[in-house]
């Protein structure tokens, strides 16, 4: 584990995925993450690379060759190199290697940049392509929030506030791929109280949402946590079944639809970085 501190904040790390771990408030005393249980999903952080959600058939196309990767791709479950820059940012990379090249023909650096500011951590995604080829991905992030952040609030306590929404169109999710079907979520001044039932049919998948920043919040007391994004087209909110903790999860690329063609060119929202680009995108958490 690596840990980065300062009179707010204390933040851990994984070399595995990279994946953030802990997100304590040192004058609160809160663990803002979710624990990790396995009992209900044993992750805390993951990030989603090369491949968003699921692909139809766990299968993709690129240059008339059949690939196959599982869901939200291979990067959550590699070992990660790190470089400590400095006490507030750490730098994880990931390459591509023969064993990524047999499931994902593209050569590529990754890395996740994480720095702290007061009571915030940022997270960086940053892509480059070191081919003379185009590099097709997806990209994301899958933090866990706990809900509720202390003992005497409940998850239905809890609700997201959105800055600029006031309703929200959702794509429901049949077999783990995008459905042409939506539906809406009227919100209470700009408020989605929290309930678990909501995710029993998945998560909630937006591609229109205009707020750029929610903030998790609850009825019982102050703390909670304001989550920053920018440029990222595709949002996703979910929970597994009955857990106290709600996902916000910023998307570069979206799950294969029901109707797609395989052809990874033809993916909704992939992204392709020329030879010798780089790409970046970046969330941030503030906690109070």
């Amino acid at each position: 584990m690596i840990t980065l501190e300062n009179e707010n904040i204390r933040v851990t790390f994984d070399t595995k995925g990279a994946e953030l771990r802990s997100i304590t408030g040192k004058t609160t005393g809160i663990e803002y993450l979710w624990k990790g249980d396995p009992e209900y999903w044993g992750k805390f952080s993951p990030v989603l690379f090369p491949v968003i959600g699921a692909l139809k058939e766990e299968t993709y196309i690129v240059e008339g060759k059949e690939y196959h990767l599982p869901r939200h791709g291979f990067a959550r479950d590699h070992e990660f190199r790190a470089e400590r820059i400095s006490e507030t940012e750490v730098l994880f990379t990931l390459s591509s290697s023969a064993d990524t090249l047999k499931v994902y023909p593209f050569e590529f650096v990754l890395g996740l940049r994480y720095v702290i500011s007061g009571s915030a951590v940022s997270c960086t995604y940053e892509v480059h392509n070191p081919a003379e080829k185009d590099l097709l991905f997806s990209i994301g992030g899958h933090p866990a929030f706990a809900a509720p952040l202390t003992d005497d609030a409940s998850y239905e306590d809890c609700y997201l506030e959105f800055a600029i929404d006031e309703s929200l169109k959702y794509h429901k999710i049949e077999n783990n791929l995008i459905s042409d079907q939506t539906d809406s979520l009227h919100l209470d001044h700009g408020k989605m109280f929290l309930r678990h039932a909501l995710f029993y049919d998945d998560a909630l998948v937006f591609k229109h949402m205009e707020s750029r920043t929610i903030t998790l919040k609850n009825t019982i007391n102050d703390y909670g946590l304001h989550f920053r994004f920018n440029d990222f087209p595709f949002f996703g909110i979910w929970a597994a079944k009955d857990a106290d903790f709600i996902c916000l999860e910023p998307w570069c690329g979206i799950a294969d639809g029901i109707a797609h063609n395989q052809q990874l060119s033809d993916k909704e929202g992939i992204i392709s970085l020329s030879p010798g680009e780089h790409w970046k995108r970046v969330w941030e958490v503030e906690v109070f």
